[in-house]
């Protein structure tokens, strides 16, 4: 498989803590370390105290299936060579899509879609032609769209996850024991990674909260995009088609490819859909946050319902370089970029529209996904 960085737990608890009662979502934080726990029994731990014990609490029955951007890969063979982690990941350099085919011609059948910036792992090269697996897929590319053993690609193409192993994490608000809490994590929650230059602490995103963990209880590893197979394909867009006609007869079209352009074409379809404080549905009611949100949830892209937390997104590009399918984060807003100064989004009082002006007021962030 693909080669992950991690980041092991360490740290071992110390003794038994007093039982105390602390709301499960929003708190402050606790001058003592064993008022930082929740339990309703002794507890004996290992001697041994360490810095960051603050960070866990004892909770039961806290789980988290949220999921991030990004499909993890299923039972992709080893690195070829230690050393150079990168000397046999490929990364799809197309706009639209690559075929993975089933023999090493161009008119063999296809058995799934590699898109933009995925990643393959290269088992055979041939002439003109690599043999690769990702995700579920195994088959044939033409090598003259991949672009293979090259470090800079990979990192740009990468994602970083942090995936919580142990029972309760608090996210702090700031990267310290002393600060304030946004909420507490349950057992394999699987977070964004935005920095980790602090020691001891990771910049996280989950769901509209940004914060800070104890890096001695996450996992940290590298992810990728992966291909989508043609049975998977056809399964999304089902599920797409299904709920976005649970209530009414018009007809909505799935996504069709993963690129900027794809997403204002999806998206338009939904114009005049009323807008609705909150509100996650394309044709019932939906915020501006929230019409982003479900615009790319389409395209197998988990977002945060929050104008704010979407300016972390993806990743940064200039108003010069601003294309169709960017995110347009305003004050307290958010918008869909259509080019030619227009944009997509749902306003108070009108709904799902276009609107000619992309800077009526000042953009604070343009966001890329695809």
């Amino acid at each position: 498989m693909i080669n992950k960085g991690v980041r092991l737990t360490a740290g071992l608890l110390v003794a038994a803590l007093l039982a105390t009662t602390i709301p499960t979502e929003t708190f402050e934080a606790k001058s003592t370390e064993s008022s930082d726990y929740i339990t309703g029994t002794s507890y004996n731990f290992s001697a041994g105290a360490h810095s960051a014990i603050a960070e866990t609490v004892v909770l039961e029955n806290i789980t988290d299936d949220t999921l991030y951007a990004g499909v993890e890969e299923n039972n992709a063979p080893t690195v070829a060579d230690p050393a150079n982690p990168y000397a046999n990941i490929a990364i799809t350099n197309v706009k639209e899509y690559l075929s993975i085919r089933a023999a090493a011609d161009k008119n063999a059948e296809a058995l799934g879609k590699l898109y933009p910036k995925c990643a393959a792992t290269v088992l055979e090269t041939l002439d003109g032609w690599y043999k690769v697996t990702s995700g579920s897929v195994t088959g044939y590319v033409m090598a003259e769209y991949m672009i293979v053993g090259d470090e800079a690609t990979c990192l740009a193409a990468a994602k970083r996850t942090a995936k919580v192993n142990v029972n309760s994490l608090r996210l702090r608000k700031e990267a310290s024991t002393d600060a304030g809490v946004h909420t507490v994590l349950g057992t394999g929650s699987k977070l964004t990674v935005l920095d980790e230059s602090i020691p001891g602490w990771v910049k996280v995103q989950y769901k509209s909260y940004t914060g800070y963990v104890s890096a001695d209880y996450v996992t940290v590893e590298t992810t990728y995009n992966y291909a989508e197979s043609k049975e998977e394909e056809a399964a999304r867009k089902a599920a797409a088609n299904k709920n976005n006609n649970s209530s009414s007869n018009k007809h909505y079209n799935a996504p069709a490819g993963t690129n900027g352009q794809s997403v204002i074409d999806y998206g338009m379809q939904f114009l005049g859909t009323r807008y609705k404080w909150a509100g996650e549905s394309l044709t019932n009611g939906v915020d501006c946050s929230g019409f982003v949100m479900k615009v790319y949830e389409a395209f197998g892209v988990s977002l945060p319902h929050s104008s704010r937390s979407l300016r972390t997104v993806g990743y940064a590009v200039s108003e010069a370089d601003a294309q169709p399918g960017d995110i347009l984060c305003y004050s307290g807003h958010a918008a869909i970029y259509m080019g030619n100064g227009k944009i997509l989004h749902s306003v108070r009082g009108d709904g799902v529209k276009v609107s000619n002006n992309w800077k009526y007021k000042k953009i604070l962030a343009i966001r890329r996904i695809f």
